[in-house]
């Protein structure tokens, strides 16, 4: 029975990477200086791809901030929507696959991605903005061919118009 669980767990973990990222939590210093970066004002959406154990979302919400998160991992999404259940009212915790969802309404957006899927949300997240100003920060990875317009501790912000 241990033998299938550890299976399953590996199987859940490993799959996300294949359409993301692995899970690799975010350091919270680097999670609020994300949200300075994107410069949002109290009571915008922010939008996470990838939410991970939901600390991000919490830490955007405890800001003042709506935020809306994909999750792949349904043991991830079960983890998230507890932690984030204080905040419920402020906190949307999806589970899909970021890839083939319509993204909803934000004001601005937070990935950790793996390097060779930034080309990928670069094209999505220019059919996404359709030319208005839209903030995007990345955790360690850029995005290709792209200018970033700061980059602060292994966190990159790019404007999308």
């Amino acid at each position: 029975m241990l033998f299938v669980a550890l299976c399953l767990l590996v199987l859940l973990f490993g799959f996300v990477s294949l359409r993301g990222a692995p899970y690799l939590p975010t350091k919270k210093k680097q999670m609020r200086e994300a949200l300075d970066l994107l410069a949002l004002k109290k009571g915008q959406t922010v939008l996470e791809l990838g939410s991970g154990d939901g600390s991000f979302l919490v830490i955007a919400a405890q800001r003042g901030f709506t935020v809306v998160g994909y999750e792949l991992n349904p043991l991830l999404v079960v983890v998230c929507k507890l932690r984030t259940w204080k905040y419920r009212s402020q906190v949307r915790v999806i589970w899909g696959d970021c890839w083939l969802a319509s993204w909803p309404p934000s004001d601005g957006m937070f990935v950790f991605m793996m390097d060779k899927f930034m080309k990928k949300l670069d094209k999505k997240l220019i059919h996404y903005t359709k030319g208005k100003s839209y903030p995007v920060v990345s955790n360690s990875f850029q995005i290709t061919d792209k200018e970033h317009a700061k980059h602060l501790n292994g966190l990159y912000l790019y404007m999308y118009k």
